[in-house]
């Protein structure tokens, strides 16, 4: 039986996610901000017709977007986070085997149901009927082609936000139009490789020599030009990996001059480091904290790091926390204003391959405080209940001038519909 993928696509998610709330965005122009609102990191379809480029710096662009009417949002990850989890939940009906490639992608397996294009359709209209979403989907009998039938699904409007690939007519029709710089997996630099010897589109790396491919792109060229031919090289993953490393950093919204700041900035990254260790379920034996300065900033420059050990592999924030500020206590130096600063935990483990302590920790209780801390959180919001050196009055922290309401996880910022 031909296997038959499809990738669902979330159309300007975060934009949409802002829409979903204020249904007077509808129809404009809407730009998110990255972290400290310092560039465009999502555009829609509005705001990209006036020149507004991905990546583009807020202060060049905050004049446009003033003249021209384009909203700004500052970006609110918790929003759209728990926004994609409503959006998969609502995948879950139409397929059993769904790979969540990023926030607003997933892979999902129509392998041998009736009809996958209808089905495709249904689904787009299901979860913007439950979300608000929209979506666009792209049919293949691989992942490559796949995403490519996803990329000409939102390119080309006579398709309605779906394109099936999964016929080799189909293929022989649209491959050609799709150009060889938006095929999935092929970089800036195999572009200019590629159209060195002819190849400019995704048809043309289609009829492309595998062995050709090889020389050029290593391994993974030959497996793009055979996914393209309907040869199935990779398959769904669809038990995560587990973590390798987690890192916590973040651009100040005003430079750090002074070791109580940092220490109080290192010490709530480190908690939301414990977080994430704790919902993995994995451990770390070793803190790394980073700072440094502004590259674009007058004075004196500088960049360091250090490592903290901690006596076993752990999980527990305070543990992480007395580590990160003996790192950062020695490495800190006055006179410098820092720009950015953050904490890095790699090499990490489960708790059945953590090397055991010869002495056991002083307070057996340390668990189930972790545990009691993480449900507060969970219940009544990140932040209800942290360690005290995190602080209260944080003068550096991100700023986020034009972030609207945690809409679907505060309930204090829940929508209320007046009488």
């Amino acid at each position: 039986m031909s296997r038959v993928f499809a990738l669902s696509d979330c159309n300007s998610f975060y934009c949409s996610c802002e829409r979903v709330f204020d249904p007077s965005l509808e129809g404009r122009p809407v730009i998110v901000l990255s972290n400290n609102d310092g560039c465009a990191v999502a555009r829609t379809p509005e705001a990209k017709a006036l020149g507004i480029e991905m990546g583009a710096p807020w202060f060049k662009i905050r004049d446009l977007c003033h003249a021209k009417g384009v909203v700004a949002r500052s970006s609110n990850y918790v929003l759209y986070g728990d926004m994609s989890r409503r959006v998969n939940e609502a995948y879950q009906t139409f397929a059993d085997d769904i790979e969540v490639y990023s926030i607003d992608e997933s892979f999902l397996d129509f392998t041998g149901m009736p009809d996958p294009e209808q089905r495709a359709r249904d689904m787009r209209r299901t979860v913007r009927r439950w979300t608000g979403i929209p979506t666009c989907v792209g049919l293949g009998p691989t992942r490559v082609l796949a995403k490519a039938a996803n990329h000409l699904a939102k390119k080309r409007p006579e398709l309605d936000g779906v394109c099936d690939l999964t016929t080799a007519e189909a293929r022989d029709r649209l491959l050609p139009q799709l150009e060889i710089k938006d095929v999935w997996g092929v970089g800036r630099a195999s572009v200019a490789k590629l159209q060195e010897i002819g190849v400019h589109t995704a048809a043309d790396l289609r009829a492309l020599d595998p062995r050709v491919a090889r020389s050029l792109l290593t391994v993974v060229g030959e497996r793009l030009v055979r996914e393209l031919n309907g040869v199935l090289c990779n398959d769904l993953d669809l038990t995560p990996p587990s973590r390798k490393g987690i890192a916590v950093t973040r651009s100040f919204s005003q430079v750090v001059t002074t070791l109580p700041a940092m220490l109080q900035a290192t010490a709530v990254y480190a908690t939301r480091a414990g977080e994430k260790l704790r919902r993995h379920g994995m451990l770390a034996a070793h803190i790394q904290v980073f700072m440094h300065t502004s590259r674009f900033a007058d004075g004196p420059a500088r960049s360091v790091s250090g490592i903290a050990r901690m006596r076993e592999p752990t999980s527990d924030t305070l543990d992480l926390v007395r580590a990160a500020s003996e790192a950062t206590r020695r490495i800190w130096a006055d006179g410098f204003r820092y720009a950015k600063a953050g904490v890095i935990l790699d090499d990490l483990v489960t708790p059945a391959d953590a090397p055991r302590a010869l002495i056991e920790p002083t307070d057996p209780r340390r668990p189930e405080l972790m545990a009691a801390m993480d449900h507060l959180n969970r219940r009544f919001g990140r932040g209800t209940v942290f360690p005290a050196q995190t602080g209260v009055m944080r003068a550096w922290t991100l700023r986020a001038d034009m972030r609207s309401p945690a809409y679907t996880t505060r309930l204090s910022e829940t929508p209320v519909l007046a009488a």
